[in-house]
């Protein structure tokens, strides 16, 4: 649709606007005019599932601000086109672009209906009266849904229960998995989010109709038929993530060349001299997707090898000297940036949590919004650090606000954001945290 739509805009442009001496800007101008507003109305999020009113609403938006923008760019550049060649342009443009999206959408349900084409292979795991209404508008032949099995531990009509779900996916060509994510355990959640990372599929949820929808993830409607999916906010577009990995290797190539290169040998005698063992600490954390990745620490704690770790509490016998001033200060941290560098964390995020603590975590609150921390790399550090929810969990408040604050951070990131909270984290290496022990 793209590039016939683009097709359609140069091909008139050619005719209608051009002039010996303005071939080719105005047709550069024109298609990144065009291709800027389809960004900023969402002119080609179209689904197989979404109405034709919903379209035919997007095109009317794309028209409207590209016809402004049209005619910015007449009076800027000051072209000099006639009035009714420029009339002719957007009303051809109109016609043209609207034509080819209606005939588009009926002979894409008919190529699906009628010839099998364009084809989504789905499964539904769960047994809500939700889960069944999905699997009958799956049954709708123009969507060109294919329901490859429905997975249960409460029925017996099923192609079997959540466990011999995993099993059919390994053997399956499949596209899409719809879990009724509240008949589901925290450990089936997790599987199957890590599944669909592996395989790349494509995974949304059935909210339960007696909750409240979450604002953390994403909305559709399949018919009247609510799914959910994780929300495209500021950090799934594409040019954020960019942007921000881009940030975050410049940052990390600075802390390592003129933080690291030298506060690394000097460490290494002063953490020798306090107590034996290793310079640094590995610890496996979560990290995007929860794929597990070992993350790095100056070691602060008493070396055991044959100890599983626990928490660090207040006046923790095992912090050494040397430790209490690096943990006050979050120098501990530092060789993190050894992670952001190779791409499994990044300068700024949500706080890797334990393995063995994030499922006991995501029971504190809700499955929605704890799940939505992990679809981002964790941090080095982070909104909620920095508003004092870091360290110990000693009450559910402190999971709750923790995955609060790193909720708002993930929707409305920006490279501002980033930079004041390194800036504020730089001022509490100074001036210390309530539970910075």
């Amino acid at each position: 649709m793209i590039m016939l739509d683009l097709l359609v805009l140069n091909l008139l442009a050619y005719y209608l606007i051009d002039s010996p001496f303005s071939w080719p800007a105005n047709h550069i101008f024109l298609s990144l005019l065009w291709m800027l507003m389809s960004l900023i109305v969402k002119h080609y999020e179209v689904y197989r599932f979404t109405k034709i009113t919903d379209i035919l609403i997007l095109w009317i938006r794309q028209m409207f601000f590209f016809t402004i923008a049209f005619y910015a760019f007449i009076g800027i550049f000051n072209l000099a086109v006639s009035k009714t060649n420029q009339l002719s342009f957007l009303v051809m443009l109109v016609i043209a672009t609207l034509l080819f999206k209606l005939v588009a959408y009926f002979l894409l349900r008919q190529f699906r209906a009628f010839l099998g084409g364009n084809r989504r292979n789905v499964i539904i795991v769960g047994n809500s009266k939700a889960s069944k209404q999905l699997a009958n508008f799956f049954n709708t032949k123009e969507l060109g849904y294919h329901l490859q099995g429905r997975f249960s531990n409460n029925g017996q009509q099923y192609d079997g229960t959540v466990k011999d779900s995993f099993t059919f996916l390994e053997h399956n060509h499949i596209d899409e998995i719809y879990c009724a994510i509240e008949e589901l355990s925290d450990v089936e959640v997790n599987s199957f989010v890590r599944l669909a990372n592996q395989k790349f599929y494509t995974l949304k949820f059935i909210p339960s109709q007696t909750k409240l929808l979450s604002q953390k993830l994403k909305t559709q409607y399949y018919g009247y038929l609510p799914v959910l999916s994780i929300r495209e906010g500021a950090l799934y577009q594409d040019t954020n993530r960019i942007t921000k990995r881009l940030f975050d290797i410049v940052f990390s190539l600075l802390v390592i060349a003129f933080v690291l290169s030298w506060l690394m040998p000097l460490l290494f005698i002063i953490v020798k001299i306090d107590s034996k063992g290793p310079l640094f600490y590995k610890h496996v954390r979560y990290g995007l997707n929860y794929q597990k990745f070992t993350c790095y620490k100056f070691r602060s704690l008493t070396h055991d090898p044959g100890e599983t770790y626990n928490p660090v509490k207040r006046d923790d016998k095992r912090v050494t000297a040397a430790g209490k001033f690096m943990r006050r200060t979050s120098i501990d941290e530092l060789p993190q940036f050894f992670n952001v560098l190779m791409g499994q964390m990044s300068v700024v995020g949500p706080r890797p949590h334990m393995v063995s603590f994030t499922e006991e975590y995501a029971k504190l609150t809700d499955k929605y919004n704890f799940l939505l921390r992990h679809t981002v790399n964790p941090g080095v550090t982070g909104l909620a650090q920095i508003r004092g929810y870091r360290g110990e969990v000693s009450s559910k408040d402190d999971i709750v606000n923790r995955v609060k604050y790193d909720n708002f951070y993930i929707e409305n990131w920006s490279l501002l954001l980033d930079v004041k909270i390194i800036l504020q984290t730089i001022v509490y290496i100074f001036k210390g945290q309530e539970k910075a022990y």
